[in-house]
């Protein structure tokens, strides 16, 4: 199943690709750890987003979900950023971690961004 939206750059998009996801993982009997991992993760990336790409309105979600796989792009059309330069969080920071639980929760995960024409963060997880 593959599921591609184009939502608001707004906080209230967060919440609805995480229900989407979620219902998704459960029609397809996902293991509730896997379905947790994947909520955080693109809970992060979309905040992300939401954060940090100023001057686009609208960004992309593209769900692939399948019995033993689910990948996930969020796309905008922001500033962009350089992915080299995104470090280790400080220890006393509240926030900047997003990249960090995204790499640790999920599998392949690859980012690719250009200045001025937005941003792509892939991140994928299998299935037991």
């Amino acid at each position: 199943m593959t599921v591609r939206l184009d939502l608001p750059r707004e906080a209230g998009s967060v919440p609805t690709v995480r229900r989407l996801l979620r219902s998704t993982l459960a029609v397809l009997h996902i293991d509730h750890e896997a379905q947790d991992d994947l909520e955080i993760a693109v809970t992060e990336a979309c905040s992300n987003v939401v954060r940090h790409a100023a001057g686009t309105e609208m960004f992309e979600v593209c769900l692939d979900v399948a019995e033993n796989h689910c990948s996930i792009d969020v796309r905008d059309n922001g500033p962009g950023f350089d992915p080299d330069k995104v470090g280790p969080s400080q220890e006393s920071s509240e926030s900047g971690r997003g990249l960090e639980l995204i790499k640790a929760l999920a599998e392949n995960v690859r980012m690719h961004s250009v200045t001025r024409s937005g941003s792509l963060i892939h991140f994928e997880k299998s299935f037991a």
